[in-house]
């Protein structure tokens, strides 16, 4: 029987994270999308802690246009707050996703943003 969606993307999640890991040097931008926002954030799992993080609920992103567009500018919201905590680079975790869409709008805000994946 087929997996469902939900299962299918933890599968391909877990596969993916044995695979990354963000240190203080390069810290992981890790990304989650519901159906209508989006979240990212930069980890540190060796601190076990939450660095930076913004989603598209944020004040400073404006919701016009498509999803791909609100992603984009979470994307460089991101990357603006990142660089003003002196993080430069990261290694990106897209969660199971798809590198496609939202996803792929948001990684490429980010490194519009100054962030060298």
């Amino acid at each position: 029987m087929a997996f469902s969606k939900v299962k299918r993307r933890n599968k391909i999640r877990k596969r993916i994270r044995k695979n990354l890991v963000g240190t203080a040097e390069t810290p992981r931008l890790s990304v989650f999308r519901s159906n209508k926002e989006i979240y990212a954030q930069i980890i540190d799992d060796v601190e076990g802690k939450t660095l930076v993080s913004a989603s598209s609920r944020d004040k400073g992103v404006s919701t016009e246009g498509s999803k791909s567009d609100v992603a984009t500018a979470v994307g460089k919201l991101i990357a603006e707050k990142a660089t003003q905590n002196g993080i430069n680079t990261i290694t990106f975790d897209r969660s199971g996703y798809l590198y496609h869409g939202r996803v792929k709008s948001l990684a490429e805000g980010a490194r519009e943003g100054g962030l060298k994946f």
